[in-house]
């Protein structure tokens, strides 16, 4: 799943030439703004460059009350992400592909499954924890 969109990226620029090609030039733009916006969303490198799993670990305890573990094109991430609102930033947010550390991590506590969203709150984690956990730790 992790490099999903590379495949998919190469199916829409495809498209678009195809498009282009056959003079629909609407329907390319359509393939390109569609095909690229969903490309990005699964790539890793969508949400920039997010702390480490090394970072986390050095800050105090006190710094850090919510640690949020994701990846990419979850859609159980961006449900947690929506439903915080302003208070998403309060959180340590990591991708797990981004940082192969992380991943380890979400591994050990998911039974060797890389299960996002993984919060830590307080230093307990919490596997697809309820938003409203997470937002009442936030507003404390």
């Amino acid at each position: 799943m992790r490099w999903l969109w590379l495949p998919l990226l190469g199916l829409v620029a495809f498209s678009t030439v195809s498009a282009v090609v056959a003079g629909s030039y609407w329907v390319a733009v359509l393939y390109a703004v569609v095909g690229g916006g969903l490309c990005y969303w699964l790539s890793p490198f969508q949400g920039g460059r997010s702390v480490t799993h090394a970072d986390v670990a050095a800050m105090p305890e006190v710094d850090v009350p919510v640690v949020v573990y994701w990846r990419p094109g979850c859609p159980y991430c961006a449900r947690l992400r929506t439903a915080l609102g302003g208070r998403a930033s309060r959180a340590q947010w990591v991708n797990i592909w981004q940082d192969p550390d992380a991943a380890a991590y979400v591994r050990s506590v998911n039974d060797g499954n890389e299960t996002v969203p993984t919060v830590v709150i307080d230093g307990v984690a919490h596997t697809n924890p309820d938003p409203g956990l997470v937002r009442e730790r936030l507003a404390a």
